[in-house]
């Protein structure tokens, strides 16, 4: 039985010279559950002013490899560097420390808490009135419980959440996730908005390429790679 194929794509938002520097570095990893291997040999790099697409059929193990980035999931073989660091050994709050923050499939917000109280409990030094600038709809909202929001709103409140710890890296998984095509659109035109306006490095990953998003939010810079994970 032939292995599922993971593709990584890249590509540049805002700036076309080279990246001089790699805010995430990628060798080589392994990860899986118990002594099942569910992503092998995974090599990937993110560099500054970079949004990298990882691309892979359901199951193929893309949130097994964002996980074990992120350090929620123990990597058994690789590497992992954020802006050069090692952070292969360190505890998950340890990488998010080093600038690393994580938006997880399924969004996880806090249902019965506010969109306010969703925020500042994430928060590390986060400014409240700039989520709000980014995403109006959630100010306007500031007072609900995340279970009253709308789908994109919840993804809205996921992404906010997530950079109210000021990162550097932000790592997204399956954003467009269960929503409508107009509401994927907004997110992507938010996720350019977050590279363009905070100059975060991002690492998105999807099921396929939203033909539909703005063609002036991404701009192919490198080839295709592919991936072969094991299962």
């Amino acid at each position: 039985m032939s292995a599922p194929i993971l593709e990584s794509k890249r590509y540049t938002l805002a700036r076309s010279e080279p990246a001089t520097r790699e805010m995430l570095a990628v060798s080589h990893l392994t990860a899986g559950y118990g002594a099942s291997a569910a992503v092998r040999d995974v090599t990937l790099r993110v560099g500054p002013g970079e949004a990298v697409a990882l691309l892979g059929r359901n199951g193929a193990g893309k949130s097994t490899t964002l996980m074990a980035i992120a350090g929620a999931l123990r990597a058994t073989a690789g590497s992992v560097q954020i802006d050069g660091r090692s952070v292969s050994a360190m505890p998950s709050y340890r990488i998010a420390r080093a600038g690393l923050s994580l938006v997880p499939q399924g969004r996880r917000i806090f249902a019965t808490l506010s969109v306010r109280e969703n925020l500042t409990l994430a928060s590390r030094n986060g400014d409240l009135a700039e989520i709000y600038s980014l995403f109006p709809a959630l100010g306007a909202r500031s007072g609900l419980a995340g279970s009253a929001l709308s789908g994109g709103e919840q993804q809205m409140l996921a992404i906010g959440r997530a950079l109210m710890t000021r990162p550097q890296l932000l790592l997204l998984d399956e954003p467009s996730e269960g929503l409508a095509p107009q509401v994927v659109r907004v997110v992507g035109d938010l996720i350019a908005r977050l590279k363009r306006d905070m100059d975060i490095s991002i690492l998105i990953a999807e099921q396929k390429v939203v033909h539909e998003a703005p063609a002036a939010a991404f701009r192919e810079d490198h080839a295709l790679q592919k991936r072969y994970l094991g299962v």
